[in-house]
Order: structure tokens, then C-alpha cells, then sequence
């Protein structure tokens, strides 16, 4: 009895202080979709500095023009203190006699990835980073979608359409609201400056998409575009712009296979045009297509916050049947 008394109180006091290390850990901050470097001046603008750039900050899919997918800012060691050490997402890298790469979550702030390069020279340091690149860019841009749906959460919406048309959530901001709502079509809109984010969602008989193809895809998006999406002028509506190759391959959405499409939209015969994600994953019991897309209109700015924080909302969708 003693000794689960005793076994009890060491539980407590891990308990306690690992309650008291939480408390101590800021939150972390910074904008979505960035990072922070911490090298020296010189490595920054020598070949570890480049190898970052060019492994990490790649380019963003399915944009009109090249954007990167984080923005980086840099800081030397002796700047990396205080809040300096609160962002999300940071590589630091320290020049040691021992080699060593890891990652290690919440260190500085919450949440954080804090990802260490550790090497004699910069050639070991800038292998480590080409050798993880793919773990840290999906490992950083889970942390940012994470923390883009818990700023979502803060002000949620409180319109049940897509539930009682389609049986589906999606987790999206108050500021969206629904602009069109027909038989089997629900089109749902937050204004931006100059422009719109926007969210579609329909279905589909099983046979309209039998047999799965970019293709098909392109099909029915401007099928769709042609009879509930209208330009500003008349008899004008959205397509799938044809001058540029979208992306096309199955992925996982709502814990069950889906084929995701990444491209650009335009207005026929209309100066308008945007980047588009979509999704197309089929209903496990009336075996019917789910198609939910997300769509940008943003002329003149960059798109890349826009459409992530599209694709985020889209990866919230849950099947909410007999609700």
C-alpha cells in the first residue's frame, strides 16, 4: 500500500510539473505560412543560405504565378533570443563537432517545429537539409494548417446549408456567407478587397465520374461553371482555363480516398481568372460523388494565403449523416 502511495505521489508531482513547464511555454506567433532561419550573416548569403531557399521555399502549387511556399525571415544567432524564438516554424542551424539533424516540437513556444541542423561545416549542415527537405515542408505545413483551422475556430459559422443539403461540415469562418443555393448546387462567398474567396459544393451520379481522369474533371468543373457560375457580363461563365495544366491525383479527404485537382479558372469571354482547388471523393454508402472546390478571385495580389487558407477549410469536411 505504501509503496502505490508512494508510486501515486511521484505521478502527482510529474503530473504538476509538467502542468508548470506547459504554463511557462509562450504561445508562439508569427504570420501563416512563415519561417524562421537562424544562421549566420555569411551562410545566409553563401550556399547554406541558398540550399534553404531552394529546398524549402519552393513553389506553391496550382498559383498563376511562381510563389513560394513560406516566407522566410532570417536572423542571426545573436538576435535568436526572447520572442525571437516564438515563431511556428524555425531551422537553426549550429556548427558542432558532432553531426546531428532532429526535430523537436515546442521548445521555445506552442505551437512551434524547431528543426535542428547541427555539423561541423555547412556542406553537413546543407545535406542534412536536402536529405529532410520533404519531411520538414510537410511537417511545417501540417503545423501551419493546424494553426490556420484553430484561428478559423474562433469564429466559426453558424449556417447548417451544407449539412442539410449534403450531409457534410466544413469548418469555415463566420465571414463566408451563402450566395447561391439551388437543387443540388450551394455556392458560399467571403468578400476581399478587390476580390472573393469562395466555396462550392454538389454531388454527382455515381456513373459521371466512373472512370476517374483530369480529363473528366475539366468536364464537368466547366459543365458546372457554365450553368451556375456567371461572369460579370452576359452569357459568360467559368471554365477551367486551358492554357494551363493543372494538377490531378488521389489523395486522402475525409479518411477515405479522394482525387484532388489543383489549376486555374477563368470567365469565358471576361477578363477574370483565379486559381481553383478541388475535390472529388465518392459517398461510401449512396456511392453518389462528393464535389466540394474551393476558388479565388484576388487580380494584382499575391494568392498563396488565400488558397491555403481554402485548402484548410477543405480538409476539415466530415460526413455528418442522420444529423
Amino acid at each position: 500500500m505504501k509503496k502505490l502511495l508512494f508510486l501515486f505521489s511521484i505521478l502527482l508531482l510529474l503530473s504538476c510539473e509538467t502542468k508548470k513547464q506547459k504554463a511557462f511555454v509562450p504561445d508562439s506567433s508569427g504570420n501563416i505560412n512563415h519561417l524562421t532561419v537562424v544562421m549566420k550573416k555569411n551562410q545566409w548569403n553563401g550556399a547554406l543560405g541558398e540550399t534553404v531557399r531552394n529546398e524549402i521555399a519552393t513553389v506553391y502549387e496550382g498559383l498563376p504565378l511562381d510563389e513560394p511556399r513560406f516566407s522566410i525571415r532570417h536572423l542571426v544567432p545573436a538576435a535568436f533570443t526572447g520572442f525571437g524564438r516564438h515563431g511556428r516554424n524555425i531551422i537553426w542551424f549550429r556548427k558542432d563537432t558532432i553531426n546531428n539533424f532532429q526535430l523537436v516540437q515546442n521548445q521555445f513556444a506552442r505551437p512551434q517545429i524547431l528543426a535542428i541542423s547541427q555539423g561541423e561545416d555547412d556542406e553537413v549542415m546543407a545535406e542534412y537539409i536536402k536529405e529532410n527537405a520533404a519531411l520538414l515542408i510537410g511537417t511545417f505545413q501540417e503545423n501551419e494548417r493546424k494553426e490556420k483551422i484553430r484561428r478559423i475556430r474562433k469564429s466559426l459559422t453558424k449556417n447548417m446549408d451544407l449539412q442539410e443539403k449534403f450531409g457534410l461540415e466544413l469548418s469555415y469562418p463566420s465571414a463566408y456567407s451563402t450566395v447561391k443555393d439551388s437543387l443540388n448546387f450551394i455556392w458560399i462567398e467571403k468578400p476581399i478587397q478587390k476580390g472573393s474567396m469562395n466555396l462550392i459544393a454538389y454531388t454527382l451520379p455515381a456513373a459521371a465520374f466512373e472512370k476517374p481522369s483530369l480529363k473528366r474533371v475539366i468536364a464537368i468543373r466547366d459543365s458546372i461553371g457554365k450553368e451556375h457560375i456567371p461572369g460579370r457580363l452576359p452569357n459568360t461563365h467559368m471554365i477551367t482555363e486551358a492554357a494551363y495544366l493543372p494538377y490531378f491525383y488521389r489523395t486522402k479527404l475525409a479518411g477515405q480516398e479522394a482525387y484532388l485537382t489543383k489549376g486555374m479558372w477563368e470567365v469565358k469571354k471576361d477578363f477574370m481568372a483565379g486559381p481553383f482547388v478541388n475535390y472529388m471523393l465518392q459517398d461510401s454508402i449512396s456511392k453518389d460523388w462528393i464535389v466540394v472546390e474551393g476558388f479565388a478571385f484576388a487580380p494584382s495580389v499575391s494568392k498563396r494565403d488565400y488558397m491555403f487558407e481554402l485548402n484548410s477549410i477543405l480538409s476539415t469536411l466530415k460526413f455528418k449523416r442522420g444529423e
